[in-house]
């Protein structure tokens, strides 16, 4: 299973839309335009096809955990 695979199927769970997978990138300090995500979500073999790098996928799981739990506050005097 690709990074792109994953992606769309937590797009298809979580149902979100473009915009939201865009804002939830933005939370992780990460901005693609439509056209981009778009490429993501084509079938390999398209010319249009962008593979999901980890990067992206990264910063989409840590953009969900922000969205759902809010920022990490450091934890004064410790690990």
């Amino acid at each position: 299973m690709t990074n792109n695979d994953i992606l769309k199927k937590l797009r298809i769970a979580l149902e979100l839309k473009d915009t939201d997978i865009i804002e939830i990138l933005k939370l992780a300090d990460f901005d693609i335009s439509k056209a981009e995500l778009s490429a993501l979500f084509r079938k390999e073999g398209h010319a249009n096809y962008k593979e999901c790098g980890d990067q992206i996928l990264r910063r989409f799981l840590n953009g969900l955990i922000i969205r759902n739990r809010g920022k990490r506050e450091d934890i004064p005097g410790g690990a």
